[in-house]
């Protein structure tokens, strides 16, 4: 199976804030926002896996700046790191008035996502990624520790289980 580079599967949408999207204050539903974050995830990484993708888990979402009627977002996913059947994906947004004058990040997550054969919903392995940039290199070195922390509170496994994160936390308390 072929390695990948990120930018082979970076997604990129575009939505403007409409008044079907807002909550009584006219600012965007958090809820609206997460389902576009995670459409612009699953289709990173169904560009990445070549496969059909579902959302297996959403890590904390950041509200940082209210996204206003009007405003203009965009929405960008990019492949963190590939594991056996499932990848991690990035996913920042942006929101700018409809001049694009200003440009400002309001929100971010990592989603996972696992790969599913079409015909019989079972998991499926895909494309291992090759990092290119220093950037894409140090995310996808610490993706493992994200991923022990997932699996911990989604209690898949326990605390002592995270090896990685007990090493990292180690190497911190030695500084």
């Amino acid at each position: 199976m072929n390695m990948k580079n990120p930018s082979e599967s970076f997604t990129m949408m575009t939505e403007m804030i409409m008044p079907n999207d807002t909550n009584p204050l006219g600012n965007l539903m958090g809820g609206n926002l997460m389902r576009w974050m995670d459409i612009c995830g699953g289709i990173c990484a169904g560009k990445h896996s070549e496969a059909h993708v579902v959302t297996a888990s959403v890590d904390h979402v950041s509200f940082e700046k209210p996204i206003n009627l009007g405003d203009v977002i965009e929405i960008t996913s990019k492949v963190t790191r590939a594991f056996k059947t499932s990848l991690e994906v990035y996913i920042e947004v942006h929101v700018l008035k409809i001049t694009g004058a200003e440009k400002l990040k309001s929100n971010h997550a990592y989603m996972t996502f696992v790969a599913l054969d079409s015909k019989t919903y079972v998991p499926i392995q895909i494309p291992k990624l090759n990092p290119v940039t220093d950037e894409e290199k140090l995310i996808y070195e610490s993706a493992p520790r994200r991923r022990e922390l997932r699996l911990i509170l989604s209690g898949r496994i326990k605390p002592e289980q995270a090896t990685g994160l007990r090493k990292f936390f180690d190497e911190m308390d030695k500084l």
